[in-house]
């Protein structure tokens, strides 16, 4: 596939390299342009990058457009590309590129323009009568856009800001053939399938209310399910050596100062005023953490010390950006903190990572880790976050681990190891989190006694495992597509009666089930056992146990699984046996 660069030079890449994808994505954007002002040539032009998995191009017309309108256009991109037009660089002087755009009526484009460095260079593209404002890169030909689908609607700010104007974003896809954008496409299929807004709301695990945006509520089984995260969460840090603490949810304006989030985190936190002093409900755990630290002496022999919480933090959201449990305005995050000598550092994030390493294969994730370096705006000197950005570094080797490097996206008080698990449609989630922060302690001016005898400065790490319950919540919903483990299921096993006379017993095996730990219910409604079976398999219950006469007089079960697959029919006890060791297991 012949690429055109953003230097004009014309290159060979695949479509398996990422200029390649980029290249031919970005065509297509400009072939959905294109199509769009044919059809309505009054609709004026915003931007249209290649993103992951796709692109999209920003409009600005009287009447937004529509989901029913998008098979139209791409008919009309059919025919663009049908026409294989070339495409064509070229570059103006800045008063030659905005009379350009003004004779084409494009304010969006001349706006950009004027933005620009003098000294940037202005390219251009051209594909037939169309023209845009562009670096590239792009494909040679309108031709190569052959596999290609427009997937969504949405609006989007100018800019990204709610100052500006509402435009009407569409998204798209093209690959290098229709195999590929038909895998692709079912893919996305199975996504809205497994929706966790849509399994949540049938599976009765939470919901999302007007009362409260970004504020979700968790239904009786939904909450069973965080409760069991929960727990095992308490039972590998018990194991660990960590220690769990609470702390408050509003604290005073002083606190975040002294942390620095209300300099540089204040347009994220809710604010409020008690008795004339500024609050702050809590965006992050650790400030409290810090408190809990220097309320006495440590020592050397103290450390490493490792304190976890279950905070919930609350952190202000755009409206536009809210979407179900995986982006809120108020989750539960699984943090921990650990204080910590300079020469405990590369053990500490070793016994960190394998422990995240643990909980990922519990729950079948693959994953892959980037190293993310000081951000633009951040607290301390280049020199401590060379010093912490290679402790990181240091551990990251000594585990064997490969990773990328992602620059400039640390937290503001320090580098961070990320992982982005994986999970069963290939979807990558960023979850785990291990921060090395040399400024905290510091600005708390946290201590310890060192084996000389003199005060010494303790090193922290920051660290989460799940990241947000919510979210993570969310993720194993559409990773398991409702079917979660027996040990995580919200109902473990569906007791079946074929009739009224049959009760009596399910009543019996249900309490044996629920003295063993067993989540149960009885199905007790007049329906016929067929449609009993199909709705606890719709519920996504692991187990169901059909009772009738013969169960009954033998004390057994009839065992079905929620895959449809029928058992036999097992002695109740030796089934009690079965599942109570499946969920002990976590299997």
């Amino acid at each position: 596939m012949q690429v055109i660069m953003a230097n004009g030079q014309i290159e060979e890449h695949a479509f398996a390299e990422e200029i390649g994808r980029t290249a031919l994505r970005h065509t297509a954007a400009h072939v959905l342009a294109q199509a769009v002002k044919r059809l309505y040539p009054q609709t004026m032009l915003a931007i249209g990058p290649a993103i992951k998995d796709g692109f999209y191009y920003d409009f600005d017309r009287e009447t937004p457009f529509t989901e029913p309108e998008l098979a139209q256009l791409e008919t009309a991109m059919q025919a663009i590309v049908r026409e294989n037009l070339k495409l064509e660089r070229f570059t103006l002087p800045r008063a030659e590129a905005v009379r350009l755009m003004e004779s084409r009526g494009e304010p969006y484009k001349i706006e950009l323009i004027r933005d620009l460095p003098e000294e940037a260079e202005l390219v251009f593209f051209q594909q037939g009568e169309y023209v845009d404002l562009c670096a590239g890169p792009h494909v040679t030909a309108t031709a190569a856009v052959k596999a290609c689908k427009l997937t969504a609607v949405a609006g989007a700010y100018w800019r990204g800001s709610e100052k500006n104007k509402m435009l009407t974003r569409i998204y798209g896809t093209a690959f290098a053939n229709p195999q590929e954008l038909a895998d692709y496409l079912g893919r996305l299929e199975e996504a809205k399938r497994r929706d966790h807004r849509k399994l949540g709301r049938e599976l009765g695990l939470f919901a999302l209310m007007d009362e409260g945006p970004g504020f979700p509520f968790f239904l009786p089984k939904g909450l069973t399910v965080k409760n069991e995260l929960i727990r095992y969460w308490r039972e590998i840090h018990t194991r660990e050596g960590y220690l769990e603490i609470s702390t408050p949810v509003l604290l005073n304006r002083e606190l975040w100062q002294t942390s620095g989030h209300w300099d540089l985190y204040h347009e994220n936190m809710y604010t409020t005023s008690i008795d004339e002093t500024d609050f702050a409900i809590k965006p992050m755990n650790c400030p409290g953490g810090m408190l809990v630290y220097k309320m006495e002496p440590h020592s050397y022999r103290d450390l490493p010390l490792k304190i976890g919480e279950l905070g919930l933090v609350h952190r202000h959201e755009k409206s536009g950006v809210l979407h179900g449990l995986m982006r809120v305005r108020c989750f539960t995050q699984d943090d921990a903190h650990i204080y910590m000598t300079e020469e405990q550092i590369t053990g500490q994030i070793q016994a960190v990572a394998r422990l995240i390493d643990e909980v990922y294969r519990k729950f079948g994730f693959q994953y892959h880790v980037e190293l993310s370096t000081m951000p633009e705006h951040h607290l301390g000197t280049p020199a401590e976050w060379e010093l912490a950005i290679s402790s990181l570094k240091d551990a990251l080797d000594t585990l064997n681990l490969p990773y990328g490097i992602n620059e400039g996206d640390g937290a503001f008080y320090g580098p961070k190891i990320d992982f982005h698990l994986e999970d069963s449609l290939g979807r990558t989630w960023q979850c785990g989190t291990i921060q090395l922060d040399f400024q905290l302690p510091l600005r708390f001016d946290a201590q310890y006694t060192g084996a000389d005898g003199q005060k010494h400065r303790p090193i922290m790490i920051h660290r989460v495992i799940y990241g947000s319950l919510e979210r993570f919540i969310g993720i194993l919903i559409e990773h398991y597509a409702g079917k979660f483990p027996t040990w995580l299921a919200p109902v473990q096993v569906c007791l079946l009666p074929i009739a009224d006379r049959h009760f009596p017993y399910a009543d019996r095996l249900a309490a044996d089930l629920r003295r063993q730990g067993v989540r149960c219910e009885i199905d007790r409604r007049p329906e016929k056992i067929g449609f009993k079976v199909r709705e606890a398999q719709m519920q996504k219950i692991p187990y169901m146990l059909v009772i009738g006469d013969q169960e009954t007089a033998a004390g057994s079960v009839a065992v079905r699984r929620r895959d449809g697959a029928a058992g036999e029919t097992q002695d109740a006890a030796a089934f009690i046996r079965t599942i109570t060791a499946e969920i002990s297991a976590r299997e």
